[in-house]
């Protein structure tokens, strides 16, 4: 699970693959944020049906309805195979996560997540 930022230009909100990208963050095995960022992707449109290798671009709005689930424990609890558990030690690391990605936005990036399994 991955966290990139990029100063191309977006061909979109899902699915775009910008060439040149900078690694912000990355999780291992952080289910319920991953489902909460497929939720985000196919709300924006997004159609892989495994949100694999997918991309969502998150903007302001994203963050801050991210950070509210952070906080409020909502994250949508997930389980399968090969997925580890989330749990509450995560969420400092989700909250350095949205502050990384806000400020990137300040200076003019995109922030995008994805993730490969």
């Amino acid at each position: 699970m991955y966290a990139m930022i990029t100063k191309e230009p977006l061909a979109g909100e899902v699915d775009c693959n910008p060439a040149e990208v900078d690694d912000l963050y990355s999780w291992r095995k952080h289910p319920n944020l991953h489902t909460w960022m497929a939720g985000l992707y196919y709300v924006k449109g997004g159609t892989d049906r495994m949100f694999n290798g997918a991309t969502v671009a998150l903007n302001t709005q994203d963050l801050n309805l991210l950070e509210a689930f952070i906080k409020g424990n909502a994250l949508p609890e997930t389980v399968g195979f090969c997925f580890g558990t989330s749990d509450e030690t995560m969420i400092d690391g989700d909250l350095e996560f949205v502050a990384l990605a806000r400020n990137a936005l300040s200076e003019g990036y995109s922030v995008l997540y994805t993730s490969s399994w």
